[in-house]
């Protein structure tokens, strides 16, 4: 068992001890570090003026460089990683890096506050080699937010970095940092206390039951996307936290015959290509939570587990007809996902017990699935409602509806009365009609400051509509965006 981090900065081996478990990397790198060029701007990632680039070691020995919000970012999270800050991009003014530079040809900043945000964000991309025309440049950069040059000539910068980047030779970078990730890649366990609060680091599921249940009143922490704001904006001291960013095999996620296997550990960012392969309305879904700075960090099995009434993946997954794993210790249950959600705050999880995976079954045809967030905006919002169909047709009548909405009710809820109304009825207008009646019986919704409580109704019973009219219109015709594929 050790008790110190080790992880990487700017390519400076950094060994910690006697650190906060919740302390920040924004904190971290600006009062510790005195590197400023990361900023604060909204504490909770949203603006990405925080942005910085990690980087591990995936299961295949390569590496895994992603972008996300420092400021909600805990420092025992970074273990084993690699963590490169703007300041390292370049050696001085006079000879910036490419995106720099990029940036600087468009004029791509004014004020500057948020530019560093922007430039880290598209170095990760070019680390990677991606490619970015207009529309993969919108997705990566709707987590990093200016008020005052307008996106254009940033889009253009993208745009000419991406090309470049398609072709550049990077491999000698990616052997030394490889290189440096190995050497302080290990498997043991990281405890340690700090003023009180204890920290777990468990490098495997195995240890992880083990502790939770020597320790059911830790708080377990993933992508830190949602306690991260209860430390930055509610101030709480949490007094064990277990983190599971090197539990690995917690992150996998299996494709069978059947159906998918989500371990709670894997981000949206992993599954949302074999998550819009098999349901290309499920992967738009997903590109709007958050936005990637959030996707890269944040777990589906995390969002099911904190049990939010808002969140958007279980509405979708409970549509779905999908099945939670839970587990503690060695022993293991299974139950829908629908009834896990017992009432506002109150889950079906029992003391030590944590979610471990979510089973998905691929038997629903795409073309039945349907997803609809609304929102004030179309990226990186919280949903007012979000309300997802798979209604089964055959010659005309309906053979099954699985409805689901979140922001309805205090859970993720299923909208039986009116399910109840479409089965075994016929595909027409006047039945879509009377089901819309029936919200009413399943949903009193609330009014706070996204809706109000009649919004919210009426929206529901014409997200039923928009159902039905897509399931006779292409999609092209009832959508502006997407049109059912998270790459369009």
């Amino acid at each position: 068992m050790r008790d110190q981090l080790s992880f990487y900065l700017n390519g400076e081996l950094k060994t910690l001890r006697n650190v906060s478990p919740t302390q920040t990397l924004l904190r971290y790198l600006r009062e510790d570090e005195k590197l400023c060029g990361t900023k604060e701007g909204c504490a909770e990632g949203d603006c990405g003026a925080c942005t910085v680039m990690v980087s591990r070691l995936a299961d295949d020995g390569s590496v895994k460089r992603e972008a996300i919000n420092a400021c909600i970012r805990f420092l025992p999270s970074l273990e084993g990683t690699s963590v490169t800050t703007v300041e390292a991009l370049s050696k001085s003014s006079e000879a910036p890096h490419l995106v720099q530079q990029k940036m600087i040809d468009h004029n791509g900043s004014q004020c500057g506050f948020c530019t560093p945000g922007f430039v880290m964000s598209l170095y990760t991309a070019y680390r990677n080699n991606v490619a970015l025309p207009t529309g993969a440049a919108n997705d990566l950069l709707a987590g990093n937010l200016c008020r005052c040059t307008g996106y254009g000539p940033i889009l253009v910068a993208a745009k000419e970095i991406g090309e470049i980047a398609e072709s550049v030779d990077q491999s000698e970078d990616d052997h030394s940092e490889r290189a440096q990730l190995d050497e302080i890649l290990h498997q043991d366990m990281i405890a340690f206390k700090h003023d009180g609060v204890e920290a777990f680091l468990p490098a495997n599921s195995d240890q992880l039951a083990e502790i939770y249940a020597a320790h059911p009143e830790a708080t377990i922490i993933a992508g830190a996307t949602d306690v991260g704001l209860w430390v930055t904006k509610q101030h709480r001291h949490l007094q064990c936290v277990i983190f599971l960013d090197r539990v690995k095999d917690l992150a996998s996620i299996k494709c069978k015959e059947n159906e998918l296997i989500i371990g709670a550990g894997a981000t949206y960012s992993d599954a949302t290509g074999v998550l819009a392969e098999a349901y290309p309305d499920l992967g738009e879904l997903v590109r709007r939570i958050g936005a990637l700075q959030v996707r890269n960090a944040g777990t589906i099995g995390g969002n099911i587990a904190n049990g939010s009434p808002i969140g958007d993946m279980p509405p979708a997954l409970i549509a779905l007809g999908a099945t939670l794993v839970l587990r503690h210790g060695d022993k293991r249950r299974e139950l829908p996902l629908e009834k896990f959600f017992i009432d506002y705050g109150k889950q079906d999880r029992k003391t030590g017990e944590f979610v471990e995976a979510v089973r998905i079954p691929l038997t629903v045809p795409a073309d039945d699935f349907r997803c609809y967030k609304i929102s004030k905006r179309f990226d990186q919002d919280i949903s007012a409602l979000c309300g997802c169909f798979n209604i089964k047709i055959v010659d005309g009548v309906v053979c099954s509806a699985r409805i689901a909405f979140g922001g309805m009710a205090g859970t993720p809820k299923r909208a039986a009365s009116v399910e109840a109304a479409l089965t075994g009825k016929p595909w027409v207008q006047d039945i879509i009609d009377v089901a819309m009646r029936a919200f009413a019986d399943d949903f009193t919704p609330l009014s706070d400051m996204r809706a109000s409580a009649d919004y919210r109704l009426r929206t529901a019973q014409n997200l039923l509509m928009k159902y039905f009219l897509e399931s006779k219109t292409p999609l092209s015709q009832t959508r502006l965006v997407g049109e059912g594929s998270v790459f369009a």
